[in-house]
């Protein structure tokens, strides 16, 4: 049994250790690989591993020996699953590995925009404080989230938690989903329309999908509707916001501020108006590097392994 892992550089720095995959077969890691290298390294795999390499219908049906494709994340669009049902290639991924981390990076963004923690220690450590006539200072209005309004669009395990946290925070809470589940247990919920949540949100945490309808669901009408004090989140994916209109957003400050892990096109193009955008921190799709979520994604990945060479596939997502 061939596994190849196309792009484990990402999961495996070198924190890690492949040594659980190793003992299920004849295992060949590369840290990254180019569409051109995809056939010559993989030509012979009856197991891929691949977390953002595409496996396009084009590249699939030049692969006869594949059986199985783990996918090193949640998403899988990367994969064309209507050839690989065509071709009977069974494709697994690992859900919620990452919730606690994408959580707690959502948060961090959002508590750095309302009190500028990096911002303040650099002044500190320029000697403003050292200087100041007063016993504190601060560059900008700061922001309590006690009793302000978080709207969470998608409401699945991850915008569970992120209202597990809000509630903690005092905050209240709209959601908008396409599923609308009994959540009477929590303080402070309602469901919302998504012109309410717009409107009447202080903050807007992004944790949907990225389908057809939610493409672009960020934009110049919806990004108008928000308050001018009100702050975006994004940690889910990059296509759920139009680019260029949310710079021209921050720029003419439409709204307050944007936090974002996610873009979309990973990585940047030196032209992305966000990276000279006022008031937008961007960082680079960490929310889901942990060494634990790491260490969640690479023990499910095995599990995955595992399961199909006992016959018995689990988290397939083309049967």
């Amino acid at each position: 049994m061939k596994i190849v892992v196309l792009d484990g550089y990402t999961l495996n720095p070198g924190d890690l250790s492949w040594s659980s995959l190793e003992i299920l077969g004849n295992l060949t890691v590369y840290d990254r690989t180019c569409q051109d290298d995809i056939i010559p390294r993989a030509k012979d795999a009856d197991v891929i591993l691949t977390n953002k390499t595409p496996l396009p219908a084009t590249i699939l049906e030049q692969l006869p020996q594949l059986k199985f494709i783990s996918v090193l994340a949640t998403g899988y669009n990367i994969i064309d699953i209507d050839c690989t049902r065509r071709l009977g290639i069974i494709v697994s991924n690992v859900p919620g590995y990452s919730t606690a981390s994408v959580v707690q990076l959502a948060f961090a963004l959002l508590l750095e925009l309302t009190h500028r923690v990096q911002q303040h220690s650099d002044a500190v450590m320029n000697s403003r404080w050292v200087s100041s006539p007063d016993f504190s200072f601060w560059n900008q209005p700061l922001m309590e989230l006690a009793g302000k309004t978080i709207g969470i669009i998608g409401f699945g395990d991850i915008g569970k938690k992120m209202a597990d946290l809000a509630t903690v925070l005092d905050m209240n809470m709209l959601a908008y989903s396409r599923t609308q589940t009994d959540q009477q247990h929590r303080k402070n919920f309602r469901w919302a329309t998504i012109d309410d949540l717009f409107s009447q949100s202080d903050i807007i945490s992004l944790h949907c999908p990225l389908t057809q309808e939610t493409n672009e669901i960020i934009n110049a009408a919806s990004l108008k509707q928000m308050k001018k004090s009100a702050y975006l989140i994004n940690t889910a994916r990059g296509p759920l916001i139009n680019e260029i209109d949310l710079a021209n957003a921050l720029n003419e400050d439409w709204i307050a501020g944007a936090g974002l892990d996610v873009l979309s096109i990973e990585p940047p193009q030196p032209d992305n108006p966000l990276l000279i955008a006022k008031n937008c921190l961007i960082t680079p799709h960490i929310a889901w590097a942990t060494v634990e979520a790491r260490q969640r994604l690479l023990n499910e990945t095995v599990a995955n392994v595992h399961a199909f060479l006992n016959g018995q596939p689990i988290h397939q997502v083309n049967g």
